[in-house]
């Protein structure tokens, strides 16, 4: 409220507890956050803030509506979403007076399914039609409590989730001296992303805390460690690795997890979410070998063999130990990598392949139609340009993508399966 006004907007305050409705109309905040009072005051005196307890004379001509309750959770931890569809009643009834189309921006945090559910709501109790005479967009809130008011005008991204251009215009004009930039996304992927950042970050605090515990076991100063990760803004803090796709592999990753969770173990520290990674990798792998078997094909060709494009290193390759299994399991493969050449294979990598799979001779080849022409499941497992038009140069091809090539889905005419989309 204090920072829409504070761009010029008449906002409308609605709440059901009267204290806070009689502060706000005495210009006074109800809540303790930096700047916030001199805001609702200025805002206040100048015209453009006022509260109320009544709906129906807040929505009356109100061009949006802005739904920010409470979803705490209930016993069971799921979002309690009682008080949004308690809204999305009112704002329905309120709109059924209304002859004007309005914008209803859920703000609150959401479980996917939760805008249909409230766009359904306000049709039934209004009597008007959706995309018609409203519309609902999702428009999640990435606000701090205690930087709230800078968290506003400063956002990395303002989302956006809806279908419509029209409520999308009018949504982004709510923003419109908000300096960031808009992205218009789906609706569930604006109902998803809340979550997806708040765990993320709880992720974080728990992985900077068990490095720390590490680190005071062993009489390392773990603030001088976490501030030298943190200046690495190419991998460390960046999107790099944050993209769906398939399990990690290679020479160092898995290596050096495991010497940091036995580093851990031999010194008595507990480290749940540590020892928690190379088991959920270890799943990703078994769900691609059920995708597998549940296709019901037994002549499988696997694009890319190395853990990663444009090298040769095929240790701990996670597409390696799916070969592996698929053999023992009786499928017929066939193996293209153009970086992979057995002649070449030295040292450590060459010892890997021969435990793994002694016959990779037999199975792998550079003629990369052999290979599509020979299988009727094909696994793209390296994004290797020579892959990129796979779909559409080879139409009716069944294919498992695991690097998400793109526009896969669109161009294939068989059956397209994305690993983690």
């Amino acid at each position: 409220m204090a920072c829409l006004a504070d761009d010029g907007n008449r906002v409308v305050g609605v709440d059901v507890s009267i204290s806070k409705v009689n502060l706000i109309n005495a210009g006074s905040p109800s809540i303790v956050e930096k700047d916030v009072d001199g805001l609702i005051k200025k805002g206040w005196e100048a015209g453009n803030i006022e509260a109320t307890d009544n709906y129906k004379t807040a929505l009356r001509d109100a061009d949006v509506s802005i739904i920010c309750v409470g979803t705490p959770n209930n016993k069971s931890g799921h979002l309690d979403l009682t008080r949004i569809h308690a809204v999305a009643q009112d704002i329905g009834e309120a709109l059924a007076e209304s002859d004007r189309f309005h914008v209803v921006l859920i703000r609150s945090t959401v479980v996917p399914g939760t805008n249909e559910k409230v766009g359904t709501t306000i049709e039934e109790r209004s009597g008007k039609k959706r995309r018609v005479d409203f519309e609902v967009v999702s428009n999640p809130e990435f606000l701090r409590e205690g930087t709230a008011v800078q968290d506003f005008y400063n956002p990395p991204v303002t989302v956006i989730g809806t279908s419509s251009n029209r409520a999308f215009e009018i949504a982004k004009s709510v923003y419109r001296k908000v300096d960031a930039p808009v992205r218009k996304t789906s609706i569930a992927v604006a109902e998803t992303i809340k979550l997806v950042n708040n765990s993320f970050h709880a992720l974080k605090v728990t992985f900077a805390n068990e490095v720390g515990s590490i680190c005071k076991q062993l009489g390392i100063d773990s603030h001088e460690v976490m501030d030298l990760f943190c200046q690495d803004r190419k991998l460390n803090l960046s999107a790099c690795y944050l993209k769906p796709g398939f399990a990690y592999g290679g020479s160092c990753l898995p290596k050096d997890l495991r010497a940091l969770r036995l580093i851990a173990h031999d010194n008595y520290v507990d480290t749940p979410v540590i020892n928690a990674i190379e088991p959920s990798n270890k799943y990703q792998k078994q769900r691609l070998v059920d995708m597998i078997t549940e296709t019901g094909i037994k002549k499988i060709g696997i694009l890319g063999f190395s853990f990663k494009p444009g090298t040769d290193d095929l240790r701990e390759s996670p597409i390696v130990e799916i070969a592996e299994i698929l053999l023992g399991k009786g499928y017929d493969l066939k193996v293209h990598d153009k970086n992979v050449h057995l002649s070449n294979l030295i040292g450590r990598n060459k010892q890997y392949v021969n435990e793994k799979i002694p016959h990779l001779e037999k199975i792998i080849t550079d003629d990369l139609d052999e290979v599509i022409n020979n299988c009727d499941l094909i696994i793209v497992a390296n994004k290797e340009e020579q892959y990129a038009d796979l779909p559409s140069r080879y139409p009716g091809k069944d294919i498992i993508d695991l690097v998400r090539i793109e526009g896969g889905f669109e161009t294939s005419r068989g059956r397209y399966q994305g690993f983690c989309w």
